[in-house]
Parts: C-alpha cells; structure tokens; sequence
C-alpha cells in the first residue's frame, strides 16, 4: 500500500529525532503566536481555501520545482487563501521543513502536511512556526494512540486536522476527539479521484467539527460543489501549482468564497 512506502520513508526522520532526543539536542517549542488555523477557516466557511505548497507528488511526479515557497505563500495570500498548507516530506513529494518559515511570514495559519507517525515528529513540528500538522487515522494504530497524538499537538500549542479515507478512519478520529476532519478524496490503491468520497461523508458531520475536502477539487464547480455541501475548508495544491501562476489561479477559486470579515 502507498502509505506504507510513505511510513517506510519517514524512518530515517523518525531516528535522527531519536538520537537528538538522547543527547538532549531535540529543539524546543518555538514560542511564538501561532495564528489559528480553525479560527480562519470558521471566519471564511463555507470553501475557505487552504492553499498548497506542494512541488511534487507520486502520482503527477514533478509539478513545479522553480517556485519558492516564499514567492508561492505570498501570492497565495494575496490571491485570498485563508490559510497555507507545506508539504514537508522530502523523498515522495520533494518537500522540506525549511519551508514552513517563509509560508509563516504571510501571517496566515500554516499546516505542516506530512506522515508523522510518531511524538517526535510532533515536537520538531513545535520548534517551527507551524499553526497545524496533519494527522493520518489510517497511519495510526489505534483511536488511543490517535488521542494521544492529538492531545500532544494541543499541548504544544497547534491544532490536528486529521485525516479520512473511509468510515473506519471516521470511526477511529471521532473515537480519538478529532475536531477537524479532513476528507481525503483519492483512492489510495488506484491513485483515482472520486469527488463523491467529500459528498457522501459530509452527511455525516457533527456540530462542533471542521471539515476538510482535499484532492481532486480542479474547478470553480468543484469548489463551488463543497461550498453548497457544507466544507469549511477546500484543499488545493496541484491544480494551483502545475501552471506556474499561482495566485492568479487561487483567485479563480475564491471569487466564489465567503468575503474576508
């Protein structure tokens, strides 16, 4: 399965945290004011748009290697994103932890979107400017070990969006205490996209949660679609990057987006 490629990447991160931890070199939480990540998609919602720094993927392989995150994340703020996401894992998607800090310097809320797996990873994404970090149901063992890693997030000062393929992910981030569900709409076996998982999930939302749809929104009728649905927050990466203008493409999306205010 693709996530275990990606589990199977992330070792050597996972050891070089370890050794630092026993000599005592494990950075420490960045004391800074991390702007709210669920506070910027509720004052947007519905479609406030969490627009992506991603360079690469398995499934598009490159997609736009000449623009830096800083040039991308203002843009993007200016193009009227509610919120960034950094893609950090380095081997599959050409990512890097160096890039949250300049996405920071927007003043928009960050999410740290990679596979962490372990409270480690958690505590070195503490040492960055990072408002949020993303959370895999289906990469954690159970709803306890969830919880925990959920509780360590909040404790350190960020948020979780965790992430759902299906209605056993649902099951096990609900059980854990998840608040902010993200919908994650490729198929993991096939790489394919299926707006519908969004749809059909949705149905399912409770009050008090944040809802996330990612993957595959390519259209102003695919934003337009989860905004009538009830989606908080609308995931873009690729579509916005694969043509080299950025926030000129960003602004086709949230044209139709709530007004900042």
């Amino acid at each position: 399965m693709l996530l275990d490629r990606f589990a199977a990447a992330k070792e050597p991160e996972i050891n070089d945290l370890k050794a630092l931890e026993t000599i005592g070199t494990l950075p420490a939480p960045l004391s800074c004011v991390r702007p709210s990540f669920s506070g910027a998609l509720r004052d947007r919602s519905p479609g406030a748009v969490i627009a992506e720094y991603k360079r690469a993927s398995p499934s598009k392989g490159v997609i736009n290697t000449e623009l830096g995150p800083e040039e991308v994340t203002a843009a993007y703020k200016d193009g009227g994103a509610a919120a960034l996401s950094v893609l950090t894992e380095e081997e599959h998607f050409a990512g890097s932890l160096e890039y949250l800090k300049p996405a920071a310097t927007t003043g928009l809320p960050v999410l740290r979107k990679d596979f962490i797996l372990h409270p480690l990873q958690i505590r070195a994404t503490a040492a960055t400017e990072a408002s949020a970090l993303l959370l895999i149901a289906r990469m954690v063992h159970s709803a306890e070990q969830l919880a925990a890693m959920i509780a360590l997030t909040e404790e350190l000062g960020m948020e979780a969006v965790v992430e759902i393929f299906d209605q056993v992910d649902l099951d096990k981030a609900r059980a854990a205490g998840a608040t902010i569900i993200q919908v994650n709409n490729r198929d993991l076996d096939t790489l394919a996209i299926d707006l519908n998982t969004s749809l059909q999930f949705i149905r399912q939302r409770k009050d008090g949660e944040l809802w996330i749809a990612a993957s595959g929104i390519t259209t102003s009728e695919d934003a337009e679609k989860m905004r009538a649905a009830g989606f908080d927050g609308l995931l873009m990466g690729t579509v916005l990057m694969q043509n080299g203008t950025p926030g000129e493409t960003l602004r086709t999306f949230t044209a139709g987006a709530k007004a900042d205010g």
